[in-house]
């Protein structure tokens, strides 16, 4: 079932701007959706206006079926949002301000404290109450903050770089609470994110987004398949050999990019299997010393900067094509 469609949406601002331009994109109940582009591609500006705080130019967008323009009520009754910038008070406690959000949704008193009590148990928080907010650190800050847009018990969770600023462990965290809203509250959530590790390790479906326009939308799995591109990775036992060999593996017209890792050569070829068996033939002649040559199909940050960077021309998906522009 589609809990989110979005028809031709297009937003220009005053100055002429246009940040989106003819999107499309579903997303379906209960799945973890991220939306991917680099700064600019207009991420926010479609959660703002899925979130009801601005209003699109053109075309459509609905929310569980109903308009976002005509049903905005109904939208914000069934939806919560996480911004980047922490929404806490710290003069409050965690508790009160847990409360606070539930008195916004107008929840009943006896079913708020009922609420708040599963919350504060599901995320963990109990060893956190005695203290004071201004001493969490921004991994707990942002639990709670996640927590408190659950008093409301959205459908839809919008998070906006939830994991921004994190260090790695508190990043781990937080993935296992949003696969945890998923699996324990079947919360749909869209989030928006520059770690594509992230998205890789989360997502149900990706929107790659450029210029306000969808580029392709798919599984992580699948999207590995939207480049025709291979990596051949080549381990030296002397990274002295890796300057030499490069320049002989420079001459070939199937390798596109060539870079160092350790003692690895790592390269982006064509896909084509005999690519690997001339690579292989370049080092024998030249008698360099290797431990290891191997294939592997490209990462989402490959097919990522692969789309991102294509100029012009299109992806097929299905009956449906893509326009890279």
């Amino acid at each position: 079932m589609e809990v989110i469609k979005i028809e031709n949406l297009t937003k220009t601002y005053k100055t002429g701007n246009k940040v989106l331009n003819n999107l499309n994109l579903t997303v379906e109940s209960g799945d973890i959706f991220s939306l991917l582009g680099v700064n600019g591609a207009g991420k926010s500006t479609l959660i703002n206006i899925l979130t009801t705080f601005i209003n699109s130019t053109s075309g459509k967008a609905c929310i569980l079926g109903k308009d976002i323009k005509k049903e905005k009520n109904f939208v914000r009754r069934n939806i919560s949002c996480v911004a980047q910038q922490i929404s806490i008070d710290e003069h409050l406690s965690l508790r009160e301000n847990m409360l606070f959000q539930s008195r916004l949704y107008k929840i009943d008193s006896a079913e708020a404290k009922k609420r708040i009590q599963y919350l504060i148990e599901a995320f963990e928080l109990q060893q956190y109450e005695k203290y004071k907010i201004s001493a969490y650190s921004g991994g707990i800050k942002r639990r709670l903050d996640i927590a408190m847009s659950m008093v409301s018990s959205p459908k839809i969770l919008f998070l906006d770089e939830p994991t921004v600023g994190m260090d790695v462990e508190s990043r781990r965290n937080m993935w296992k609470l949003i696969n945890d809203i998923k699996q324990n509250f079947k919360t749909t959530i869209f989030l928006t994110t520059h770690y594509l590790e992230e998205a890789d390790m989360l997502s149900d479906q990706i929107c790659i987004i450029k210029n306000g326009r969808a580029l392709v939308q798919d599984t992580p799995d699948n999207l590995r398949y939207y480049t025709d591109k291979n990596i051949i990775k080549v381990t030296l036992k002397s990274p002295k050999e890796s300057y030499f060999i490069e320049e002989k593996l420079k001459n070939t017209d199937f390798i596109f990019n060539i870079r160092r890792e350790n003692n690895s050569l790592i390269l982006d070829t064509q896909n084509n299997e005999q690519n690997f068996y001339t690579v292989n033939k370049i080092l024998m002649e030249n008698r360099i010393n290797y431990s290891g040559i191997e294939v592997s199909k490209p990462s989402l940050e490959d097919v990522f900067i692969s789309l991102i960077n294509d100029k012009e021309g299109g992806i097929q998906c299905g009956n449906r094509e893509y326009i890279l522009a």
